[in-house]
């Protein structure tokens, strides 16, 4: 029996979220949590859901149960000959298969304290398991056409986890995390479906407690501690639920996505 399975992924139309529910149900016996990522900057959505995710198994009261999170943002950005690699890590109990990018990773890091990743070359795992002496049937043919294809957190992806879960030796190189190349400043992880903007800094990071008043940009809002407390229609920044408490860019009653024209992956310019 398998840990229960939850798939965070861009590729989000029904089509695609078809085939890798059924494919994870062939493999695990059970099918998956498959929920989207969308927007225009999925590494930042990812990144901050991903490390809601592993903080939503704490306070439980009890041990609870182990969990497997796959995660699959891929950008073509050039930087890989066909997308980021895949690799793997343990947080405590739960096992999480990734899109290997520092920026998705970065939230884990930092919080979370996960300093290294296992890396795979699908190609090299592929050939470990079909070749002698492996546990899987799968011919050359079969593991070059999976290496190579656009659709690898379908084909791939899921065979990863699930040889890892059952303790194959599958090959890795632990790779450490760097701090990713990004610009200064804080950014919009995410918009969530309210319009509220997930910023990517506290109010301790930021200096400031219950009843300061931070320039967003050209206009100055508030910082409250709930949203409980800031007037109907009004814009603000409170302590918000994801992260160890990120700020939220907020508009009781309204959207502050909308009204300060924010999307995913902005730059916000705060100051206090």
């Amino acid at each position: 029996m398998y840990a229960p399975i939850t798939y965070l992924t861009d590729c989000s139309d029904t089509n695609a979220q078809a085939r890798l529910t059924t494919r994870m149900a062939a493999l695990f016996g059970r099918s998956p949590v498959v929920l989207p990522l969308g927007g225009p900057a999925p590494l930042e959505a990812a990144g901050l859901t991903l490390l809601d995710v592993l903080l939503s198994t704490r306070l439980l009261g009890e041990d609870g149960f182990p969990t497997v999170t796959l995660v699959n943002v891929a950008p073509r950005d050039g930087s890989w000959p066909n997308g980021a690699p895949f690799g793997w890590f343990r947080h405590g109990r739960h096992t999480v298969f990734s899109t290997y990018d520092p920026v998705l990773l970065d939230p884990v890091r930092r919080h979370l304290g996960v300093t290294t990743v296992q890396v795979t070359g699908a190609r090299t795992v592929l050939d470990a398991a079909g070749g002698p002496g492996g546990w899987a049937a799968i011919g050359e043919p079969d593991a070059v056409d999976v290496a190579a294809t656009q659709f690898r957190s379908l084909w791939y992806l899921p065979l990863l986890a699930k040889w890892v879960l059952d303790e194959r030796p599958v090959p890795s190189s632990p790779v450490e995390l760097p701090v990713p190349e990004r610009p200064d400043g804080v950014r919009v992880a995410l918009v969530d479906n309210f319009g509220n903007c997930k910023l990517t800094v506290t109010a301790a990071g930021l200096g400031v407690t219950a009843g300061d008043r931070v320039a967003v940009g050209t206009r100055k809002v508030p910082f409250q501690d709930h949203l409980s407390d800031v007037p109907a229609g009004t814009a603000a920044l409170v302590t918000g639920s994801s992260g160890p408490g990120f700020l939220e860019l907020v508009v009781n009653g309204g959207s502050a996505a909308r009204e300060f024209g924010l999307r995913d992956g902005d730059t916000v310019d705060l100051r206090t």
